[in-house]
């Protein structure tokens, strides 16, 4: 085997690592630079205990300081990974605060991560951001770090900022192009907001061919809204969620992330919020629709 087939293989083994099957829930606790205090990420240590027992969250993103002070705290039986997050702003920096610097030096931040104990790294660009191409300039060459190491890379590309311009005819407000983007500029897994419906939505997924995770936006009160955007995401073709007040922000996030698991790894639903598990067919599948029963009378009407 080459040494670009070794790299490459690499790369496919963290990738299954942090998108079992293919798909993933992964918390973002990454917060914490951009604002303070964030409810629910007081207690890190405790917080990813949380995170990472009984199945738990495929992929944790986070700066390096909470990888370098917690990489042994979940259990030994963790299957997910650390992703390393390489952007930062703060809300101190005015009319900057959406530039997303790179925190780190190009030529060693990516192998940095991996001696931390990270199996991937995200970046983040602002699209409309008055300092867009610097962002998009990052992303590029950290693209081509990881692909010389063989570090998945997950984009955070967000359509958010004051000069943000999509095309008239594009119901998804710049969501898909910044999908796109991600995927042309290198990057293996793309995460980007939710578009409003399961139909524009579809014109994300459809507009690439590398995962999609959809992020959790604003903390909300309604948990019930947030599985019925994560099914309607998954209906469409998206590969899971990458959420973090949702989760984190929550009483027992533990909880609300084994619901969202129940929707990423274990429930088919369409995007009506509805089961496309056939009863007829469900009789030669006993084992998986045993699985499913508990759970009907719960997710009735949600």
């Amino acid at each position: 085997m080459t040494e670009t087939e070794n790299v490459s293989e690499l790369k496919s083994q963290r990738m299954k690592q942090i998108l079992p099957a293919g798909k993933g829930v992964w918390v973002p606790i990454d917060h914490g630079v951009s604002d303070w205090p964030v409810e629910g990420l007081a207690d890190t240590e405790g917080l990813i205990e949380r995170l990472t027992k009984s199945g738990g969250a495929d992929a944790i993103v986070c700066h390096r300081g909470p990888l370098s002070s917690f990489a042994n705290v979940p259990p030994a039986n963790w299957k997910g990974g650390w992703v390393l997050h390489l952007s930062a702003s703060t809300r101190h920096a005015g009319e900057s605060t959406g530039y997303k610097v790179l925190a780190g030096d190009l030529a060693t931040v990516v192998l940095s991560a991996l001696e931390r104990g990270a199996v991937a790294v995200s970046v983040q660009v602002n699209l409309g951001d008055e300092n867009e191409p610097e962002m998009l300039e990052t992303l590029s060459q950290v693209a081509d770090e990881c692909l010389a190491l063989g570090v998945p890379l997950l984009g955070m590309i967000y359509p958010s900022g004051p000069n943000l311009s999509p095309l008239p005819d594009d119901q998804t407000n710049g969501v898909a192009h910044a999908a796109r983007i991600g995927w042309e500029l290198g990057c293996d897994i793309v995460k980007v907001p939710w578009t409003g419906s399961p139909e524009s939505f579809a014109e994300v997924t459809s507009a690439v061919p590398i995962p999609v995770l959809v992020s959790g936006g604003p903390k909300t009160d309604d948990f019930r809204e947030v599985l019925r955007t994560v099914r309607g995401a998954m209906a469409v073709g998206a590969s899971g969620v990458c959420m973090g007040r949702q989760i984190f922000g929550d009483a027992d996030p533990a909880a609300r992330l084994g619901e969202v698991r129940e929707v990423v790894h274990g429930i088919p639903w369409d995007a009506d919020g509805r089961f496309k598990l056939d009863v007829e067919e469900a009789d030669g599948l006993d084992d998986l629709y045993d699985s499913f029963k508990a759970n009907l009378d719960r997710y009735e009407g949600q």
